[in-house]
This record gives structure tokens, sequence and C-alpha cells, in this order.
């Protein structure tokens, strides 16, 4: 297996920002408890492919409805390379758990961004069997698969990414 990566924790501050800005509880104590229990991305077993990221907090999603998690995590990665972030599996298959941009794409310039390189999840329960999704803290939420890509002959790109989330062509 190739080495190509490395998840880190983004700063508190960073952190702490990125969470009142998607969430109302603002207790600095409840925010920093949060953060102190992140886990990195790891994989279940030897033979998977996907690093499962997991939940900060305890939450439920009736149909339709959507969540923003701020995951506390950056990953530095190799250039040449880049961590595709699906629904895990099974939640995806029981619940119909998607992301809203279906598959999520993390480049390997995203860890140099403004905002530390954050990954974000934003989650939605599109049940089409009016199913209730409940999550606990700690349990896995979606998972991330690195892969290698290539580019065309004729490729002469130069620019630096200098933005955080969605900023690229801004």
């Amino acid at each position: 297996m190739k080495r190509i990566a490395k998840f880190e924790k983004i700063s508190f501050y960073q952190f702490i920002n990125d969470w009142v800005e998607n969430f109302t509880d603002r207790e600095y104590l409840i925010i920093q408890k949060i953060y102190k229990n992140i886990k990195l991305p790891q994989r279940a077993t030897s033979g998977s492919a996907g690093y499962d990221f997991y939940s900060p907090i305890d939450f439920t999603l009736n149909p339709g409805e959507t969540i923003k998690i701020p995951t506390g995590i950056k990953c530095c990665m190799k250039s040449g390379w880049v961590l595709k972030c699906y629904p895990r599996s099974g939640l995806g298959f029981k619940y119909r758990l998607q992301l809203n941009n279906t598959v999520g794409i993390i480049d390997s310039d995203y860890f140099y961004s403004d905002n530390e390189g954050h990954i974000f999840l934003k989650l939605t329960n599109d049940t089409n069997e009016n199913k209730i999704i409940h999550i606990k803290k700690g349990e896995g939420i979606a998972q991330g698969i690195f892969v290698e890509y290539g580019i065309t002959a004729d490729d002469d790109v130069v620019e630096r990414r200098n933005g955080g989330f969605g900023s690229t062509n801004k």
C-alpha cells in the first residue's frame, strides 16, 4: 500500500469559529469538549478502502432534514491524490443518507486553504420510507477513499488555492 496522506485536527481556534457558524450551542466548554473528543478517520479493517469519519455529536435527522457538520479534521496528502468522501455504505443503504454534494472532493491543496483545510460533511436524510436517522457521537457517518488522478498532457495550470471550502474559481 502507498502511504500518501495524514489526517490531523484543525486548530481549536478554527474549530470554534466554524462550530458557532453552524450550531446554536456556543458554550465554550461544550465546544472545547467536542473538539477534545474528535477522533481522526480510521479504516475498520486491513482490507477496508475507506477511512471512517466519525460524528463529533449525537444528532437526529428526520426525513428531508439536513445537517452540516464541522468534522475538526484536515488531511495533508501528496500532490496527484484526492480524498473522495461518501456516506457510510450501511447508512446510505438503510436510510438513504446522502452527502449533499453526492461525492465530497478534497483536493491536495485544500490542506493549505484559509480555513486550514477543515473538512465539512453536509448530510441529508433522503428517505422515501419515512425513516428517522439517529446518530450517536463517535459513530461512523462517512468514509473517505484516496484516489490517484492524472492530468492532460497540455495542462499548464499554475494557480494556487488561497481560500477555503468552495473557493476555486472565485
